[in-house]
């Protein structure tokens, strides 16, 4: 069972955040791009100084669309509208800082984007520095200053804001715990089609939290929220059924919607796979598929994962070598499979964004060399001439840095395709 044990992560996917947010009010939204296969028009207006064109123009660079896929030159781009005030760009490389885009991982340097667009009332940098704010990221942890910019943020019908207003009253963050306001608040993000906050209304109403427990209620929520692709929802509703919850135990229909939840990477969802195989909840026990699931689920930090992964492997251990090996050779589930590909691709996405900040940085001390003030006396050429052979190395560096980005892109998109071709698996 699973309900939000922290506020939702900030929203930094780079192509959401470059479309106008799902606020109704969220100003200022950028103004319509020229055709994107007019990709020389938008550079020439960019080169011009248009901010939204330059803004434009870093989306185009950072999606790989109408040009290869360039983290170095969105950023530039990014910059040039930044420079000049424009709030979608200023927190656009807010969220590159954060997340590593191209650069080092910086927090602090995150926020010192995100706030400029938020006192402008850019609903999404509002958020997203509210989410520091709240996790102490780069900045001072503080409640009080966090839930005053969602506040911001959920005044403009920024749903994600609003389900996180909802979530402070719940936890009590600022103040005593206030379940009607929690409920309120969640229900007005779920009114935007917010799928957390139906999920968090599902837990209430099963808890009884603010309201008397209705177990059928709580199961109207979690399918709502499942029906909008959220995977705590559809984890939570196998949970229900795994467990007689309100409902009869039924172990197919309970697998048949972790299956649904562990297909997106829910790691609650990849135990629960894992419990229900070991100890053959519906069907004979499979220690080879237990094994499986729990070693998803333990790789994604699932503490239960990590705990029942141990405690089978200490069984099957203690019943010798044959049993052990038999285990880990026998699993054959394409569900799994799929679950595994998933899983590469996501590593392979860590270690190429981590490629490409090396490079740049590479980069930038050359650069820094490259420009830095030249000396023509005697002992001032010998340092020019060591620095000249120090940028030549950070360029040969930040090169061999670019090639293995490339390799492992390569493997990305052989395993992102057979992931595709196999995304449709068979579910119990």
């Amino acid at each position: 069972m699973n309900f939000l044990t922290r506020a939702t992560l900030s929203a930094f996917f780079a192509l959401a955040l470059a479309s106008a947010p799902r606020s109704q009010a969220q100003e200022p939204t950028p103004a319509a791009p020229p055709q994107a296969n007019d990709f020389y028009s938008l550079q020439q207006q960019a080169a011009a100084g248009d901010a939204q064109a330059q803004f434009a123009l870093a989306n185009l660079y950072f999606r790989g669309r109408s040009v290869a896929q360039d983290y170095t030159q969105a950023l530039v781009w990014y910059r040039h509208s930044a420079d000049q005030g424009f709030a979608p760009a200023q927190n656009q490389l807010g969220a590159m800082y954060e997340h590593g885009y191209g650069v080092q991982v910086d927090p602090a340097r995150a926020a010192t984007y995100y706030r400029p667009a938020a006192d402008q009332g850019y609903a999404l940098a509002q958020y997203n520095l509210a989410s520091l704010l709240e996790h102490g990221r780069g900045v001072r942890r503080d409640y009080r200053q966090s839930f005053d910019w969602y506040r911001k943020a959920a005044d403009q019908n920024y749903p994600d804001a609003e389900q996180e207003v909802g979530y402070f009253y719940q936890c009590g963050f600022v103040g005593s715990r206030d379940y009607a306001q929690a409920i309120a608040w969640y229900r007005r993000a779920a009114s935007h089609g917010n799928s957390n906050a139906e999920n968090q209304l599902g837990y209430m109403a099963e808890e009884g939290w603010g309201q008397p427990q209705d177990y059928v209620e709580a199961l109207s929520w979690f399918y709502k929220a499942a029906d909008h692709g959220n995977d705590d929802a559809q984890e939570n509703i196998g949970y229900m059924f795994q467990h007689g919850t309100g409902v009869q135990i039924d172990y197919r229909k309970a697998m048949s919607w972790f299956y649904k939840a562990a297909g997106q990477g829910n790691s609650n969802a990849e135990n629960q796979l894992g419990w229900m195989y070991q100890f053959g909840q519906g069907m004979q026990p499979d220690f080879g598929k237990a094994l499986s699931w729990y070693r998803l689920a333990a790789d994604q930090g699932n503490k239960n994962g990590i705990d029942n992964l141990q405690a089978l492997t200490d069984i099957l251990q203690d019943q010798g070598d044959s049993a052990w090996d038999f285990a880990n050779r026998s699993a054959n589930d394409a569900a799994i499979a799929q679950a595994q590909r998933r899983e590469r691709i996501q590593d392979l996405n860590r270690r190429i964004n981590e490629l490409d900040a090396d490079a740049a940085q590479q980069d930038n001390l050359a650069d820094q060399l490259e420009h830095s003030g030249k000396k023509n006396d005697a002992l001032g050429k010998i340092f020019n001439a060591i620095g000249t052979i120090s940028a030549v190395q950070y360029r040969q560096q930040a090169q061999k840095y670019r090639a293995e980005a490339g390799n492992l892109r390569d493997q990305l998109a052989q395993t992102e395709y057979q992931s595709q071709f196999s995304a449709i698996v068979p579910v119990p």
